[in-house]
């Protein structure tokens, strides 16, 4: 019963985001039908605003787990979106064991993930080093990456666009002799994949 309520929960608070976003920011939706409808995939986008994750929630058109900051759940509203949407609480500046194992066992049972590289809001624009958790995760698994791209206002009533790109594999990489190599590698393509979405 707990479960049901949870998804009936989930549904209503979805609905209400959505159109939130159509109302307010005028989320204009491209590319959703490059994302399977079956398989693990790695959600990446650029990160702007509060709005992206809950946006890419409500457009993806798959369920996912998104990889949180830890300190968010200090926010009660911010607790309860990670709680009904089963977001995976990350220590920030730390190699979070009990994170990577979640999101591990979730892409090996063919679910999603969803992450921002930059790993902080405007990453890229804060000359802060790009994140290399989409790239491990997609080496170690094999699951497809879907690059997302953000652009637009961000403020009300202003148009917002968001877009999924084509899914990318990356399981070449998996036996390569230089993993700190290959985990660059791919994190450069996929920021780069996700910054041409932005265009």
């Amino acid at each position: 019963m707990k479960k049901f309520l949870k998804d009936i929960l989930k549904i209503i608070v979805k609905g209400a985001i959505f159109i939130y976003c159509k109302i307010v920011h005028r989320v204009k939706i491209e590319g959703t039908e490059n994302i399977p409808k079956e398989g693990s995939i790695i959600f990446c986008g650029n990160h702007r605003t509060f709005l992206d994750p809950p946006l890419m929630e409500v457009t993806a058109k798959r369920e996912c787990r998104f990889l949180a900051k830890e300190s968010l759940y200090k926010n009660p509203f911010l607790a309860f979106l990670g709680w009904i949407f089963e977001a995976i609480p990350v220590k920030r500046d730390s190699k979070d064991v009990t994170a990577i194992k979640v999101s591990l066992k979730t892409l090996k049972k063919g679910d999603c993930i969803a992450l921002f590289p930059e790993g902080t809001r405007n990453g890229l624009a804060k000359g802060e080093k790009v994140k290399d958790g989409a790239a491990f995760f997609a080496i170690r698994t094999g699951a497809k990456v879907i690059p997302v791209g953000i652009s637009g206002e961000t403020k009300a009533f202003l148009k917002v666009i968001i877009r999924y790109g084509k899914p990318i594999e990356y399981g070449q990489y998996k036996n390569a002799e230089d993993e700190k190599q290959a985990l660059e590698t791919v994190t450069e393509d996929i920021m780069t994949k996700i910054m041409e979405l932005t265009k």
